[in-house]
């Protein structure tokens, strides 16, 4: 799970596991596997770092111990 922060500045608690998309246009807009959009104050890089810290955390990524490695294959 990720914080991130409504327009308004309050703050919730997402599932990472369910974004299926995320786009600035210029608002960063957070998209669903089931097809619900948020947008949040948060920039798209820090949400993607935020994403980056859980799948580590829960380990998500397998066997991979360093996120330094998915980053170069990018």
């Amino acid at each position: 799970m990720i914080k991130v922060s409504r327009l308004n500045g309050k703050r919730f608690t997402i599932n990472a596991l369910y974004i299926e998309m995320i786009e600035s246009l210029p608002d960063t807009t957070i998209t669903f596997t089931n097809g619900k959009k948020i947008v949040v104050l948060e920039k798209e890089e820090q949400v993607v770092r935020e994403i980056k810290n859980f799948y580590k955390e829960v380990n998500v990524l397998g066997v991979c111990n360093n996120l330094e490695d998915i980053n170069h294959e990018e």
